[in-house]
């Protein structure tokens, strides 16, 4: 990233993604999809209730952008007592002690997106625009060279980037070529 450290990094948990931002936000919908493995290997003492606030908290991130910054506030908090509830049980299956130490360790990063506005409570957007690259990468089994390899992605990178900004598809490889930045910021 060119020594760019962005303000607010979204992610799942894997490790190699931490520490890329200033202030991390754990993707919801990896977490959901553990909580219901957990619930489905026999916990049931802590996936469950951390399921329900993980919905909620992804149903309040759905209209948040109809509520005031003081009543997001409240909301984040009510989230943070619920959290606390969850934390305090103690589950006996090896899954549920599994989830329960990682919010324990991760857990100031479970609701940074209601309290930082645009900051998505999920990485989807972000799965889904690697999509199209993974596809081709199946479909074609790679790339013969290198360079072939690193001119589709700084192309796909363009795209998507430029797609992002309200860009077409030649406005934003003509801003590239001619060395402008991509990202508007103000």
């Amino acid at each position: 990233m060119g020594g760019h450290k962005p303000a607010i990094w979204v992610s799942d948990l894997y490790r190699g993604q931490g520490g890329h931002g200033q202030a991390w936000q754990i993707c919801l919908a990896h977490q959901l999809r553990d909580c219901q493995y957990a619930i489905e290997a026999s916990d049931e003492i802590f996936a469950p209730p951390m399921k329900k606030l993980l919905l909620r908290a992804c149903a309040l991130a759905r209209r948040r952008h109809r509520l005031k910054y003081t009543t997001l506030k409240c909301y984040a908090a009510d989230l943070e007592r619920r959290l606390d509830k969850a934390m305090a049980r103690q589950p006996t299956n090896k899954h549920g002690k599994r989830l329960r130490k990682r919010y324990g360790k991760d857990r100031d990063s479970l609701f940074t997106f209601m309290t930082e506005p645009g900051v998505p409570p999920t990485n989807n957007g972000s799965e889904r625009d690697i999509r199209p690259s993974t596809i081709f990468r199946k479909v074609t089994n790679g790339f013969r060279s290198q360079w072939g390899a690193d001119l589709y992605a700084a192309v796909r990178s363009t795209l998507n980037t430029g797609r992002k900004q309200g860009l077409s598809a030649f406005q934003a490889i003509e801003t590239t070529l001619n060395g402008e930045p991509l990202i508007r910021t103000g």
